[in-house]
């Protein structure tokens, strides 16, 4: 995939002498970020491996999610805020139907049936289930006040600030737990020695990843995801400014590229990742990353959306969903949490979510080209 970084330079010489290509320079500049999102994903393997599941999901979550973030900001700044909140709802369902059932389908028809810890899964799927109901209230409010247009901003900001401070209590507790689950296995010295070995505790091979995931030392991955961010920040510019009328030349709503083309650009490096993973037998690590992606979304960045488009763009922008986007995060979460709920995973799972997102990407290809039609 690297010789696609090679499509940087070009994206930006399209956009400097033929800008009139809008259709071409969507495709090349959205082609462009996908490496660096390689990249940044590979940085953070090598930096998880070092960390463990739970801190390592995190991290690669968090960095995942960068794109998404970047390309987020740029457009709010166009006020763009319907694309906006399209595509953090399809970035959302993409990483628990998408990513989660694809990593699912090729780790079960590779290893049969995978287990996780099913505790963690489910606390994620109530943080999850939590931010569907912080997008559910806004919304009920806007259908049952008639001109609630000046309160709808208040309590947009409010909702932002509590699911901030949620966020920052899960990642206490996700960094608690880690330190103690690293503090039992130090003090079981013949599990460290098995795992020396090459096996666990259970006699199953150890963490795959530690192999396959790039040798890198945490200065040199520390430098590439620098790197990357700021090409991704200059690739995201050109992205947002030829979104628009690639749209209209490829016959795409709004709703349809915003839920379904720039989350899948913007959600590369968790995607790939989490993938990866699955088919290397490290399904916790795969489950970590898709939902903890997923809540990050819902938890991080849609709140600093909110809070910052006082500040970026050319006026506030609520929290208030439209009723088919929370419709899809509604389905999306319920079922995952169906899926997600015991421990553990196999293809067949991974077809059902699939189906899921299949249905939904084909009613979202019909939906009217209209202001609000998600």
């Amino acid at each position: 995939m690297r010789w696609l970084l090679l499509l940087m330079p070009l994206a930006i010489a399209l956009e400097h002498y033929a800008p009139e290509r809008s259709l071409l320079i969507f495709v090349v500049a959205g082609l462009g970020i996908v490496p660096l999102a390689s990249l940044m994903a590979q940085a953070t393997g090598s930096l998880a491996v070092r960390l463990g599941p739970g801190v390592g999901g995190l991290l690669n979550a968090t960095f995942g999610n960068a794109a998404e973030l970047i390309i987020a900001l740029a457009a709010l700044r166009g006020g763009l805020h319907d694309m906006v909140k399209a595509s953090l709802a399809g970035t959302i369902i993409g990483n628990i139907l998408f990513v989660l059932g694809v990593a699912m389908v090729l780790g079960g028809t590779r290893h049969g049936e995978q287990r996780y810890d099913g505790r963690a899964a489910r606390t994620q799927a109530t943080m999850l289930t939590l931010a569907v109901i912080a997008l559910i209230m806004p919304a009920a409010y806007a259908a049952i006040v008639p001109d609630s247009q000046e309160q709808l901003d208040p309590i947009s900001a409010w909702i932002a600030v509590a699911l901030l401070l949620v966020y920052v209590a899960n990642v206490a507790y996700t960094l608690m737990a880690s330190r103690v689950a690293m503090a039992k296995r130090s003090s079981r010295p013949h599990v460290e020695a098995s795992h020396a070995e090459g096996l666990s505790a259970e006699g199953h091979a150890a963490d795959p990843l530690a192999h396959h995931a790039p040798q890198w030392s945490p200065k040199k991955a520390l430098i590439v995801l620098a790197a990357v961010s700021l090409g991704i920040i200059w690739l995201s510019e050109i992205l947002v400014g030829a979104v628009e009328p690639a749209s209209e030349a490829l016959g795409f709503s709004d709703a349809f590229t915003g839920v379904f083309v720039l989350a899948v650009i913007g959600g590369a490096a968790e995607q790939a990742t989490a993938i990866v993973a699955a088919r290397q037998n490290r399904m916790d690590l795969a489950m970590s990353i898709a939902l903890g992606a997923s809540v990050q979304l819902a938890l991080l960045v849609a709140p600093l959306l909110v809070l910052l488009s006082y500040v970026v763009g050319p006026h506030p922008m609520g929290l208030v969903f439209g009723p088919g986007l929370v419709l899809i995060i509604l389905f999306s979460v319920l079922i995952t949490t169906q899926v997600a709920s015991d421990g553990r995973t196999d293809w067949l799972r991974g077809v059902q979510l699939l189906a899921v997102y299949l249905i939904l990407a084909a009613v979202f290809f019909y939906v009217p080209n209209v202001s609000g039609a998600g």
